[in-house]
């Protein structure tokens, strides 16, 4: 019988410990500022949630909306404001970013003091990760998908892990914190050879391809753990259906347990996201005690 991994309800758990955390502090709150360029409406509707959940639990937020057509520079000049920003913990800078900034979208990301990375993905921060450092902060989406293998008590020292997907974002860094906790990971991708055999060999599955069902269910392994990165909008019936990367009817059938697309992986990286927040909060603050 498959368990389904509820991150929905799950993120609501962690949002209720962080609240009660929060609520006990008797100085200034911790703080995230959300950086925002251009007018994508679904990245102003994730910055808008992502604010909304900052104030369940307790957490200041500070919003810079920029115009589609802001310079390199003047970014920068923003996001070092909020460097230097005491009331500030952490910043996030919503991606993707315009076409016309989106070549120099790590140099922008870089701006930020490793100190106050709240998303994981400074090039300080991502070498961290790769040294197994105490200190590195780590990306929200992944640090999520291995909350819910921790929440779950899935075991992962000495399973075999295949990671579909090599984005920065995701891929690698999902696949470093496997590793890290000993899991034996093959990191797939779309030059990847014999990669429905690399599948069926694999006791966990992490999919972050951003292709609707393109892995097959019938190749999940029988007693597997599905963890399902992907959202896809498609159109069933004149209908618009999210959907993962993998073929959840089929999947469901295989696996021993699996995320739900949506309700799985998705509000997860919301919950790591504030988790973050109260981490940097609190370093900078044994930091300041020094």
């Amino acid at each position: 019988m498959v368990t389904l991994i509820d991150g929905k309800t799950t993120a609501e758990t962690i949002k209720a410990e962080l609240t009660a955390e929060i609520s006990s502090f008797t100085e200034r709150k911790p703080g995230l500022a959300v950086i925002i360029v251009g007018d994508d409406p679904a990245s102003h509707y994730y910055v808008n949630s992502k604010q909304k959940a900052c104030t369940t639990v307790g957490i200041n937020s500070f919003k810079s909306e920029l115009a589609h057509d802001i310079t390199k520079a003047e970014l920068i000049e923003v996001i070092q404001s909020y460097n230097n920003d005491d009331k500030v913990d952490g910043i996030l800078l919503q991606l993707p970013l315009p076409a016309s900034l989106s070549a120099d979208t790590q140099e922008i990301i870089d701006a930020i003091s490793a100190t106050k990375d709240v998303d994981g993905l400074t090039t300080t921060n991502l070498g961290k990760l790769l040294s197994k450092s105490k200190d590195a902060i780590e990306p929200c989406t992944p640090k999520g998908c291995m909350e819910l293998l921790k929440r779950y008590q899935i075991e992962i020292q000495g399973k075999k892990a295949i990671v579909i997907g090599r984005s920065t974002l995701v891929g690698k860094p999902i696949a470093l914190l496997l590793n890290n906790a000993n899991a034996t990971v093959v990191m797939a991708h779309s030059k990847t050879k014999n990669l429905d055999k690399e599948i069926k060999n694999a006791d966990i599955v992490i999919a972050a391809i951003g292709k609707a069902e393109f892995i097959k269910g019938s190749l999940i392994k029988e007693g597997a753990v599905v963890i399902d990165v992907g959202i896809n909008a498609i159109e069933v019936d004149g209908k618009r259906k999210l959907v993962g990367d993998i073929e959840f009817a089929e999947a469901q059938n295989q696996a021993e347990f699996i995320t739900p697309v949506p309700g799985g992986v998705g509000p997860m990286t919301v919950a790591m996201l504030l988790k973050n927040t109260l981490e940097l909060y609190q370093k900078r603050k044994s930091l300041a005690a020094r």
